[in-house]
């Protein structure tokens, strides 16, 4: 059992290998629930004796002590990849900055242009043949353990071993330094039942789907809508090619339609790169033959994606302008998610065979500042509204008032189009804008 002598060789207390960072280091937590729990708890227990600490990660699931530790950041200072709600906070506070990034490219950031000192990652328990799984996130974690000049795995004894694809684990001998300890279970991400504007939206989507297509379901309540819309549909024989396995997932696969037989990559297994969401869905991607871990610059790249015919990406944005520029990530100035996959998927699905990209949004919203009703559809993205999806990648865009493609449409069609599924309280003032931008003619006809 040499990977047995290995392991306890290499096995030291959290508070040892905190010991292993020093000020001015860049420090790296992978991302979801690679973050390390123990480790951070005891790298916050050096707070007085640090200076500079960079550390990287991205989607909390929760709060980190460095974080906690100091707010006048003088010992850490985090950034994330993609915040959640969690980092949203910090950010609101000063306590996180973000970094811009399509999730297809973040390997290769780390391979040619990022500095890892340390990083510390959780990972499910060993397996008797010496290897770590990633568990539920695979991201861009390989090519981060193989940038750092230490590497160190944090044993989350609650996390599960999961079947991988490519990259998806990391041999014992590729370890410097072992932690172990006892961990709580790894959060829930709770799913908000559908609105009745969600509910619309799915259906619009739904009536595009074909049998044999193959789904990607973003974050937010219109992708898990349309999941489950599907699942009580007639639409049969479909595959999963996605970022995010998602419960909506679980719900076709238990309706039996979840099959994959009719992929042209990766045919009979759903592949993914992280999974969020119920302690069910955890339960199903452990151990799960039928699934694949691969990590980003695979599952997200859009060369890749584009080779499985009918390809359908879902996912949702905030706002958009009547250019057909989308903004999914800030909200006046603030930021409240982040790029991801977005932008990939949206291309990847256009080059597919057969392939459809939509983007949902609710017509109207209200404005927390105000208390009143706005349009979600503007003349213009104003400032601190950060561009997500460029006008040259506009496709379907889907609210509850209806569904249009934006795809080769000059921009008076594009205009008329946006304001059609508008709210039709802010229809008129879009028409208004629309003529003094030049983009408005007088043939239109909204239908």
């Amino acid at each position: 059992m040499l990977v047995q002598s290995e392991y306890s060789r290499k096995k030291i207390s959290a508070e040892k290998a905190a010991l292993l960072v020093e000020s001015g280091d860049w420090v790296d937590y992978g991302m979801i629930s690679q973050t390390p729990v123990l480790f951070d708890r005891a790298l916050a227990a050096r707070k007085e004796e640090l200076r500079d600490v960079k550390i990287r990660g991205g989607l909390l699931m929760r709060p980190l002590a460095t974080v906690e530790a100091d707010p006048d950041r003088e010992a850490f200072h985090y950034h994330s990849w993609h915040l959640s709600g969690i980092e949203r906070k910090y950010a609101d506070r000063g306590l996180c900055s973000y970094i811009p990034m399509n999730y297809s490219s973040q390997p290769k950031y780390y391979r040619e242009f990022l500095r890892v000192d340390v990083a510390c990652v959780s990972a499910a328990p060993m397996d008797r043949h010496g290897y770590f799984s990633f568990s539920l996130t695979n991201s861009a974690v390989y090519a981060v353990l193989e940038k750092a000049k230490t590497v160190i795995v944090e044993v989350d004894e609650q996390l599960p071993r999961v079947c991988g694809g490519e990259r998806d684990c990391i041999h014992i001998s590729d370890v410097d330094y072992i932690i172990e300890g006892e961990h709580e279970l790894f959060p829930e991400l709770p799913t908000a039942a559908p609105t009745d504007a969600d509910q619309a939206m799915a259906e619009s989507i739904c009536s595009k789907i074909r049998d044999g297509a193959v789904l990607q379901l973003g974050i937010g309540g219109t992708p898990n809508a349309v999941g489950k819309l599907i699942a009580q549909s007639d639409v049969r024989d479909l595959g999963m090619h996605t970022e995010m396995l998602c419960d909506a997932y679980l719900d076709l696969h238990r309706c039996g339609k979840l099959t994959n037989r009719r992929k042209n990559l990766n045919r009979g297994k759903g592949v993914w790169s992280l999974c969020l969401g119920s302690r069910a869905l955890y339960d199903w991607a452990a151990e799960n033959p039928g699934l694949a871990s691969y990590p980003v610059d695979y599952i997200n790249l859009p060369p890749v994606i584009a080779q499985q015919d009918n390809m359908v990406s879902i996912n949702s944005c905030i706002q958009t302008d009547l250019y057909g520029q989308t903004c999914a990530e800030t909200a006046g100035g603030r930021q409240i998610s982040g790029t991801g996959g977005q932008l990939d998927f949206q291309y990847g699905a256009f080059l597919s065979k057969g392939g459809q990209a939509f983007l949902c949004m609710t017509s109207t919203c209200r404005d927390k500042k105000t208390g009143q009703t706005v349009s979600r559809i503007v003349p213009s993205l104003g400032s601190g509204s950060v561009v997500t999806d460029p006008r040259s990648h506009a496709f379907h865009l889907v609210t509850e008032q209806g569904m249009v493609n934006l795809a080769g449409c000059s921009l008076w069609e594009r205009a008329e189009k946006m304001i059609s599924v508008a709210h039709p309280d802010f229809r008129g003032e879009l028409i208004s804008a629309a003529e003094k931008m030049g983009i408005w003619r007088q043939s239109n006809k909204l239908k």
